[in-house]
């Protein structure tokens, strides 16, 4: 019975994985591409300061790839994400601070933050800041005293 329900379980972790990888066309082999210099920007409903497209996933239900912009001199103040993020900045410099210091995260520079991880970001003054972000699951912004 044991053997059984272990791979009843492991069955459908792997079509659950099939049907995730499908829904964000990894699975298909399907070739991703996207100009962000292009690329149709969405300011965010809830702060007109940072927007986004989407280039694969969906940021409201799981794991994403976007592209985003901070205007300049975007304040998003303290803060944490449920998911890690992993950003790399194509435009602009995007500012990071947290317990142990501030980084300018420039052109070509890469950041990972944790889930759960405190941390204050925004965008350079002059430039803001355009990044690729990408969360390994729904992307939410939680503010923090």
């Amino acid at each position: 019975m044991k053997r059984s329900l272990f791979v009843a379980v492991v069955g459908c972790g792997l079509l659950l994985a099939w049907v995730m990888g499908r829904a964000q066309g990894q699975s298909e082999g399907k070739v991703v591409f996207v100009d962000s210099a292009k690329a149709n920007y969405t300011p965010m409903p809830q702060n007109p300061n940072v927007s986004t497209t989407p280039i694969w996933g969906d940021a409201n239900a799981g794991a994403h790839g976007t592209f985003t912009k901070f205007k300049p001199g975007y304040d998003a103040g303290m803060h944490t994400h449920s998911n890690d993020v992993w950003i790399v900045v194509l435009k602009g410099a995007y500012l990071y601070k947290d317990e142990n210091g501030e980084k300018r995260v420039g052109q070509g520079d890469f950041l990972r933050v944790p889930g759960g991880h405190k941390h204050w970001s925004g965008g350079d003054k002059k430039e803001g800041a355009l990044f690729y972000e990408e969360g390994s699951g729904m992307f939410d912004f939680s503010p923090v005293k």
